[in-house]
């Protein structure tokens, strides 16, 4: 016995030498790192570098750097730079190439022009150390992109010349790196640049002649071995880190490469390319944040309050010199202010690439921990401020151009109209029903669905049976009133995927769900089950807490934030709310900005809506607490909220269930969600470490001492 806890206590000494408890570890850090701290609203890329720093050899000194770890930490960061070099597109290169040139050279030669001096005179770096961190001011990541995607405004020439200018500056700064490195090394000799000239065209040559047809082969003659796809292209990003490093390059430039060589022959859509973000992003990319927070030092920001002093020089002269690239490419381009903006949000943040050069830095002595240090809380800062910028200026472009492209969203008729009712244990079926017949358009014929999600446990054979006569109740209730109820009830292990994937089966335009309540720790800690529901449906959504009969109503008081006007289904949910007061015979008082005023007026002109309506104007959105005064408990509450990524979206709409609770207790409330073109909100843990933004909460996080 004695021998076994002898044993044990081994095992557990720290640092700890089990592979298998070190790797145990890591995957439970990666797991639980993204969901503890998505309630703080920190992005999950900065939350891997903390735990990094806590577990590593100046922190708690849970791991030590050895082996196993530097491998997985190099197959991460090669991984990031191919992801990188694999998702810029190409095309949009090409058409704007006269312009991304244009915006390329400003966006890499300003900062490197002011980003030398600061370095080299103004702090006192030697000249390598100055130019590498100057070349790092340079490079960008578009962490911001999917904003603009979001907002409709992706086509615009000054998203497009951005993304084209990034393939330059990333270019450039990693044929900058391979310079540096020899240089600090003492071979930037004639020998280094004949050696350096010839090697790289033999590399290039390979890469970009020999393999895309080699590659292309395999796919055609090996379609059905799609498991060797994705084998083939790992083999490809490490061949090509070997080849770059035989070159006399660094092995980020050669896993770049790669990801160009595969562009065009890796569909963004693909399955392919959903395997190699997948794997990369769940386990390879996650493992190099840790492994980069391990080399940080948090003593010396607590003995040095230089490093501090540093992270400021960096952030500022890394905003600074990228806002004035953008400010000479608008001048030169005659772009508006809106357009400026975008170009500046979209270069302004820092993420892998940066962190991937610098690191290479470090590690080559060049630069030391100040720099490591400052560049961490640099990345935090720039990745924050180009999330908010760039959103901001995404709406300015998009109020410029009073055109929303719906073309491509298919039309149904008014007689394929369908609504899905999602009941649980507490829903109140009979006011759902009667909610349901009230917004269903006159002209529908199909039936109002009525779905039961029970959970898959050894309990599900009769939490379904008693579901199944749960559901015959309501579709007496209808029969009662000559309306058709389909009944549907489905086993699956998350109620939102149930839902989910009902909507989708049966096509439903509309989806009503009851109040939901946050109850146990785990709810709390993981999400409440309307926030995933909200997140996994694309369609109008519709959450009810209705418990006074309908006839007791004597308002409708609608609520909407600032640009609700501008999403897609503003005429839908107006129409739908037209329906029921007029249905109710009740009169409405919409609570919104001027804009929204003016459209909704508009729409009610043209739609001809007999339903008296009447508008006050409230300044702030988060202002409309103080209207409990003005809202009495015999209103109907209407409040128009939006999913995360669309245009009226504010960081308050994210607390509104609680809020309703705790302010207007007595009143029944109905929360809408707009549907959402193109785009599909199905939440991905990691999509920060590819193009998209570093975190869902990362536009909150100024407002973190919002919540209540």
């Amino acid at each position: 016995m004695n021998y076994f806890f002898k044993h044990l206590l081994n095992e557990f000494e720290l640092p700890l030498t089990n592979p298998v408890l070190v790797f145990s570890l890591i995957l439970l850090i990666i797991l639980l790192s993204p969901l503890i701290l998505k309630k703080f609203n920190i992005p999950s890329i900065i939350g891997l570098i903390i735990s990094g720093v806590i577990i590593g050899p100046f922190g708690l000194n849970f791991l030590e750097k050895n082996s196993a770890i530097e491998l997985f930490s190099t197959i991460g960061l090669l991984y990031i730079m191919f992801i990188a070099g694999l998702e810029l597109d190409l095309n949009e290169f090409k058409i704007h190439r006269n312009k991304s040139f244009l915006f390329g050279f400003l966006t890499f030669i300003i900062p490197l022009a002011v980003g030398y001096p600061v370095m080299h005179f103004g702090l006192g770096y030697d000249v390598n150390a100055s130019f590498l961190t100057a070349s790092m001011f340079a490079t960008h990541t578009l962490v911001a992109y999917p904003i603009v995607s979001r907002l409709g405004v992706s086509k615009n020439q000054a998203v497009a010349i951005a993304v084209g200018g990034t393939i330059l500056t990333d270019t450039a700064v990693l044929i900058i790196l391979a310079l540096i490195i020899g240089n600090s090394q003492g071979n930037l000799d004639h020998q280094f640049w004949l050696r350096l000239i010839v090697s790289m065209a033999i590399f290039s040559a390979i890469m970009f002649l020999i393999i895309p047809k080699i590659a292309k082969w395999f796919f055609q003659k090996l379609e059905s071995e799609k498991h060797s796809h994705y084998i083939f292209v790992l083999s490809v990003v490490f061949f090509a880190a070997f080849l770059a490093e035989v070159a006399g390059l660094e092995k980020i430039i050669g896993a770049f490469v790669a990801g160009l060589a595969l562009n065009k022959l890796i569909p963004h859509t693909s399955a392919l390319m959903n395997r190699i973000e997948y794997i990369g992003n769940s386990l390879f990319i996650p493992f190099f944040f840790i492994s980069v927070g391990m080399l940080v030092d948090v003593s010396v920001f607590l003995s040095e309050p230089f490093t501090l002093f540093i992270a400021l020089i960096l952030t500022t002269t890394a905003l600074f010199s990228k806002w004035l690239a953008a400010f000479l490419t608008q001048i030169v381009l005659k772009y508006s202010i809106a357009q400026r903006r975008i170009m500046f949000g979209l270069s302004a943040s820092r993420a892998a690439a940066t962190l991937a050069i610098v690191l290479v830095g470090f590690q080559n002595k060049i630069i030391d921990e100040n720099i490591l240090n400052g560049t961490i809380i640099l990345i935090l800062l720039t990745c924050i401020f180009a999330s908010f910028i760039t959103e901001k200026a995404a709406k300015q472009l998009l109020l410029e151009n009073e055109e929303i492209d719906t073309t491509s969203v298919p039309l149904k008729p008014k007689s394929a109209e369908q609504i899905l009712v999602s009941i649980g244990q507490n829903t109140n079926l009979e006011k759902l029903l009667e909610f349901a017949q009230l917004i269903q358009d006159n002209k529908s014929l199909n039936p109002i669905s009525f779905l039961s999600v029970v959970p898959n446990d050894e309990e599900a054979d009769r939490n379904l049976a008693k579901s199944k006569r749960k559901l015959e109740e309501i579709v007496k209730q209808g029969a009662a009133t000559e309306t058709k109820v389909h009944p549907i009830t489905t086993i699956d292990h998350n109620i939102a995927n149930g839902i989910s994937r009902v909507t989708k089966e049966i096509s439903a335009d509309y989806v009503i769900i009851g109040w939901i309540e946050r109850t146990g720790f785990f709810d709390k800690l993981l999400g409440e089950k309307a926030e995933a529901i909200i997140n996994n449906i694309d369609k109008t959504l519709f959450i009810c807490q209705l418990e006074k009969p309908f006839v007791s109503f004597k308002r409708m008081v609608i609520i909407s934030p600032d640009l609700a006007e501008r999403e897609f289904a503003f005429k839908d949910w107006v129409h739908k709310l037209a329906k029921m007061a007029r249905e109710l015979s009740i009169p409405i008082v919409h609570y919104g900005d001027e804009r929204t005023h003016e459209a909704l007026q508009l729409e009610w002109e043209n739609a001809k809506f007999n339903v008296p309506i009447s508008y006050k104007t409230i300044p702030d959105f988060d202002d409309f607490v103080k209207l409990t005064g003005e809202i009495r408990t015999d209103d109907l509450m209407v409040l128009i909220s939006s999913r995360k990524g669309s245009i009226s979206y504010i960081s308050d709409l994210d607390v509104l269930p609680s809020t309703l609770e705790r302010h207007f207790e007595d009143n029944n409330k109905i929360i809408i969600y707009p549907q959402q073109f193109a785009y599909h909100f199905l939440a991905e843990r990691y999509e920060d470490f590819t193009s998209n933004p570093l975190s869902k909460g990362i536009e909150q996080i100024g407002n973190i001492f919002k919540w209540d």
